[in-house]
């Protein structure tokens, strides 16, 4: 069970205890904000893409959206996600539960800077119905050698919200 196998890969890094499970799906965005009781923009979504035949992992808030202009000037390809059966097989998560912790030595793992504006996120911990809350640094940490770097590749979160 991949919940399992990412409490064992956090364990060395002392926050393994602050893993959460749910009666409830945290598979979307939306779910998970009420799952955790937080605003969705603090759900760090993690996004499974193919740049050429390599896995890529580009963890976003909740409330961004990739920027397709932007992702392509920065990995030179268009953005093409990986289909849930790829991401089992790439990745090691089923869609909803996709998360940058326990990841095969071959996934890069890059962080867009939407996540800064928060004191602590809320990633997936390898379920869809799981999260952990990290401050961006641990959040990084976390990710251990898939870990690239921060990228700005999103759009939608800078936007002042009106109404």
């Amino acid at each position: 069970m991949s919940v399992a196998k990412v409490r064992e890969y956090l364990t060395p890094y002392g926050v393994a205890d602050r893993m959460q499970e749910f009666e409830v799906s945290s598979a979307t965005v939306e779910l998970a904000a009420v799952a955790v009781g937080v605003e969705g923009a603090r759900i760090a979504k993690t996004l499974s893409f193919k740049v050429g035949e390599d896995p890529i992992l580009v963890v976003a808030a909740g409330d961004a959206k990739i920027d397709n202009s932007k992702y392509k000037h920065y990995f030179h390809a268009k953005a093409k996600m990986l289909t849930p059966d790829e991401a089992v097989e790439r990745i090691g998560h089923a869609v909803g539960g996709v998360c940058p912790f326990a990841l095969p030595a071959d996934v890069k793992t890059y962080l867009d800077v939407s996540l800064r504006r928060f004191a602590t996120v809320y990633p997936a911990v390898g379920s869809a119905a799981s999260a952990i809350e990290l401050s961006c640094e641990e959040l990084e940490t976390c990710c251990g050698d898939n870990f690239v770097e921060w990228v700005d590749v999103c759009k939608g979160w800078q936007e002042e919200k009106h109404g």
